[in-house]
């Protein structure tokens, strides 16, 4: 039997964005003003979410995963950054299954679990698991429900 397919997001998903403001000063914050995300180096900084690393490592056993994430077009060292990350993090699971896309709806799967409604996240053709909602606040929520899809 064929494994559904699950993306994952990696922005306040795999990844908590705010982890990384403890390594920057206050100069860069008025800098990039709103723009947080394009503060060169700031994704390598970032460290994983509560329990995202053994979810993922757990769904993978029953998902064909695939990490689609978005890099903002104005700050090239995140797209290094992101791979990065992956290799450090999931290095086995997520071995050339990273995607940077703005356009998520192009790819096909099962399942995209994503903070965001952006980038094609809205358009995708299979069930979105709006992560960080009431529905699915956490890790937890997440796998108890995409299990029950298995």
């Amino acid at each position: 039997m064929q494994k559904k397919i699950l993306y994952v997001d990696m922005d306040n998903v795999l990844v908590d964005f705010s982890s990384a403001f403890e390594y920057f000063d206050n100069r860069v914050f008025v800098e990039y003003d709103k723009r947080f995300d394009e503060i060169p180096s700031i994704f390598s900084f970032m460290k994983p979410m509560p329990d995202a690393i053994l979810s993922v490592e757990k769904l993978a056993d029953f998902f064909d995963v695939y990490i689609l994430s978005t890099a903002p077009w104005e700050n090239p060292s995140a797209w290094t950054d992101k791979l990065l990350w992956i290799k450090k993090h999931l290095p086995k699971i997520a071995f050339k299954r990273l995607i940077l896309s703005h356009h998520k709806n192009l790819n096909k799967g099962d399942f995209l679990i994503d903070d965001r409604t952006k980038n094609g996240a809205d358009k995708f053709e299979g069930e979105h698991v709006h992560f960080g909602t009431e529905k699915f606040p956490d890790w937890k929520t997440v796998v108890d429900y995409l299990m029950k899809k298995v």
